[in-house]
């Protein structure tokens, strides 16, 4: 059965939600960026690019012909519906139905960058051996240690309108490039007829 290319944007706005909500609900403790990071890194998409792959080989198993045009057309817009529509649920429950869940994910979010620079300096002070060297990382750390204080991050917020926005742009990017493979790999498919047929 093939579903219109609406439909499958309908199911995968679903599906994203229910990922959302899943972690919202069993995963929003001391973690809950890194798997809301792991989440959007890995199951998503995997889910939509399945959906993608899935909505192009059903129609094109049963149409002789397929063009590039309808092949990307029918990887692309159930992934664009189902984003888009996932972009501005998440946006409006973060920023309007529970902001305390968008402050923890800002909090663990700067955590997370403080750790990484952390990390990146006590590796990088073992491997140096000159103390001119070392003097200067030292330096760097601490001049960048100055993001980090409660004053800097106090209005930070990755989480605001413009932000999803390039998010979006990102996934955008994902989601051409996945159509036009799928539309370069099932376009003009046709079924040649027996030649015993064609000469009758």
């Amino acid at each position: 059965m093939t579903k219109s290319p609406s439909t499958l944007g309908i199911i995968l706005f679903i599906a994203t939600m229910i990922v959302f909500f899943v972690v919202y609900t069993f995963f929003s403790g001391i973690n809950y960026f890194d798997i809301s990071l792991k989440a959007n890194a890995f199951v998503l998409p995997l889910l939509y690019a399945g959906a993608a792959f899935w909505s192009v080989k059903s129609y094109w198993n049963t149409h002789r012909v397929v063009k590039f045009k309808e092949a990307f057309k029918r990887a692309f817009v159930p992934m664009f519906i189902g984003g888009i529509l996932s972009i501005f649920s998440i946006y409006a429950f973060l920023n309007f139905v529970d902001p305390a869940a968008k402050k923890l994910l800002n909090y663990q979010y700067v955590q997370r960058q403080k750790s990484e620079l952390d990390t990146e300096y006590t590796t990088a002070r073992k491997i140096l051996k000159h103390q001119k060297d070392i003097d200067e990382l030292d330096q760097k750390y601490k001049e960048r240690l100055q993001s980090f204080t409660p004053e800097a991050v106090k209005g930070k917020d990755m989480l605001t309108a413009s932000h999803f926005s390039g998010y979006f742009a990102a996934i955008l990017i994902f989601y051409v490039v996945l159509s036009v493979f799928f539309g370069a790999f099932f376009r003009t498919r046709t079924i040649h007829q027996p030649e015993e047929m064609n000469q009758a």
